[in-house]
This record gives structure tokens, sequence and C-alpha cells, in this order.
């Protein structure tokens, strides 16, 4: 696939938000190919003499420097997933709503493109802003951008008041996330001739127990900070058995538990534990990501729902899935989500962000950054 490095970026100071989203879904930018992409973003953001950038790989940072009593910092990921035939971008009528067709409208270059229109044009925000663009969000979670920025500039990252995501909540607010844990159980049996099973022991049958608990268990909705957060826990893969006339002497499953954010990882393993004690089979813990509180109670978050209220009409509701959002609140630093696009849509191949939402989060953005109206941060 080519990575379109001919292809420039108009310019922020003149281009809308929404122009912006399609250049930048032009850009081919599937994670390990965001350089070019983030060589565009910079590019811009040092012509704009409002802003101090520093760039490390390809996550980019540029902070306000108008002495403000507040800082948020407002971030969004550059890469993608896997391109499947829906590039270049294409604008029509999908369900009625004038859109964006193509991969990372939704996820998230509809947010990253509402960031720089912003950020060219808010010269001297009521609240001084460091804008991030980011590498390496739809891979390992240790390659992100973000990470890296916190881990080597804490100086540059870690004094915000607030953080905004600007992932896809189709102009919604969600606050915090679920954490996610994914643990392997394995059972063991005796291969044997499928002819005469009863000389073996099969280990797909005796991992029935564990399946019926999983089947049987309710999961838990937990209410945080006034949101009522859904967990899930479900078996997202199982293997067993080498040959079709063989008793299988192993089968292994994958468990995957979204836990609410009142939980740290050690709390849900031990609640997971809990649940499948006595019913067979080792487990094993594979890896786990903390979520966040909804981070809704200090003045400026509540500052920020009051303008996304009344100029994007943002409902207020909990985030199911895991974000970003988690690791700026490890840092220190409370954060929602608030992006345009729909983010069912996010990673499919019709994915199309309306450009309604692109609009109403830029408006919302843009009048609380310069503290319009009657939503200050007092």
């Amino acid at each position: 696939m080519s990575t379109n490095e001919s292809l420039r970026l108009p310019d922020p100071a003149t281009a809308s938000a929404v122009d912006l989203t399609a250049a930048m879904v032009d850009i081919y930018s599937v994670s390990d190919h965001e350089t070019h992409l983030a060589d565009e973003v910079e590019r811009h953001l040092r012509a704009m003499g409002h802003l101090t950038v520093v760039r490390e790989g390809d996550a980019i940072l540029a902070r306000t420097n108008a002495g403000r009593a507040q800082r948020v910092i407002i971030a969004g990921h550059l890469d993608t997933v896997p391109v499947a035939n829906n590039i270049p971008h294409r604008r029509e009528v999908i369900d009625g709503d004038d859109a964006i067709w193509g991969r990372g409208s939704v996820d998230m270059k509809s947010g990253c493109a509402v960031q720089l229109a912003l950020a060219a044009e808010l010269t001297d925000p009521a609240i001084d802003v460091t804008w991030v663009f980011y590498d390496h969000e739809e891979v390992d979670t240790d390659r992100s951008g973000l990470k890296r920025l916190l881990d080597m500039h804490p100086d540059l990252t870690r004094d915000a008041d607030f953080g905004i995501l600007t992932e896809p909540t189709s102009a919604a607010i969600e606050g915090g996330c679920n954490g996610t844990l994914r643990i392997r159980v394995d059972v063991t049996g005796r291969a044997a001739h499928s002819a005469r099973h009863w000389m073996g022991h099969n280990a797909i049958h005796a991992a029935a127990a564990i399946l019926q608990r999983l089947a049987d268990y309710e999961p838990r909705t937990v209410t945080v900070d006034g949101l009522d957060y859904r967990e899930s826990l479900s078996i997202v893969k199982i293997e067993g058995g080498i040959a079709n006339n063989v008793i299988p002497d192993h089968c292994r499953i994958w468990i995957n538990y979204r836990y609410a954010p009142d939980s740290d990882a050690a709390a849900a393993l031990d609640r997971l534990r809990a649940l499948l004690d006595g019913a067979g089979g080792t487990i094993t813990f594979e890896d786990a990501a903390d979520g966040a509180r909804p981070g809704l109670t200090e003045p400026l978050a509540a500052s920020f729902v009051r303008a996304a209220q009344r100029y994007a009409g943002a409902s207020v509701g909990p985030k199911y899935g895991w974000t970003d959002v988690a690791r700026l609140a490890a840092a220190g630093i409370p954060a929602v989500n608030f992006g345009p696009g729909d983010p069912a849509l996010a990673h499919t191949d019709e994915e199309n962000c309306p450009i309604s939402h692109i609009e109403a989060c830029h408006a919302a953005l843009r009048a609380w950054l310069r503290q319009d109206g009657a939503h200050g941060t007092s």
C-alpha cells in the first residue's frame, strides 16, 4: 500500500476541521506508518508562533504558553487499523447525514482534525492547552506514543488539570473507562483413540464446568461517581484437540474481563479466581490495564460538560471500552472521552463520520477553551 507521501494537509489556519478530516483520511497512516502524517501535523504546528512544539518519534506535543491558571491536555492518535479498500475518502450522504467516509474518519482522524484546527485558531486561549498527536495506539500498549511522551516529558505533560481524549463518542461525553484483564485457563486430559474414548480423558469435556460458570455469570453494573459502568466477562477464544479421531488431552480457554473502575487489576483477578474456584483447570494471568474513574468532579471538568451540553447537545455517560484516558488518569490527570464519530463504526469497512459531529465537537471545544458564555470554571 502506498503511503501517499506526496499528499499534504491544507493550512489549518484557513481549512475547516471537515476539510482537515478528509485530507487526513487520504494520508495512509496504519500503525508503523504514521511518519508522513506526523510530519505534516508537525509542519503546521511549528508554523504557529504561539506554540512550543516537541516531537518524540511520531508523537508530537504542542503547548500554548498564555500563563493561564489552568491547563488541559487534549490528545488524539494518528494511526489506524489496516485499510480495507476505504481510502481515499468520499464525502457523501449516509443514513441521511452528510459524512466523510474512509478509514480513520471515526477512529480517530476527525478528532485529530478538530484538534489541529483549534490549535491554529486559538492563539490566546482562556485555558492553556497541551495538544498531543501520537502514534501506535492501535497496537501493543507499550508502543504507545502517548505513553512515550508521558514517560519522557513529564514536565510537559503532567501539569495538566484535566484531559480530553478525542476518541469517537458521537459527540457525547464518556467519562473514564472500564479496565481490561485477560487470563488463560488450561485444562488437561489424557489422549486416546476416539474409538476407545473410555481409555482417555477428554479435556474439552472437562472444561464444561468452566464454560457453564461463565455462561451463568451475571456481570456487575457498578455506579462510580454517578455513572453506571456495565461490566462484561466473555470467553474470547478456545482451543483443543489435534485430530478428528483423537480424544483431546488439552483444552485452552482465553477469558476477557472488562471491569468497572471501582476495581484494580488485582481485585478483578481475585474476582475471576473466586468465580472459577473448583471448576478445574489452571489459571494463568496474561495482561491487564486498569480503567479510570469518570474524571468529572473537578470544576474544570464541570465547565467542559456545560459547554459540551450547550454547543454539542452532549449527553454524559460511561466508557465501556478501555481508552488512553486511563493512561492520563494514572498520570494524575482526570480525563474524559469526547470526539466525533460513532464508535460502533470504528475499524469497520464502512467507517464514516457525520460532518455534524465534527462541527459540534469543534464548536464545543472552541467555546470552552475561549470560555465563551456562562460555562466558566468558577
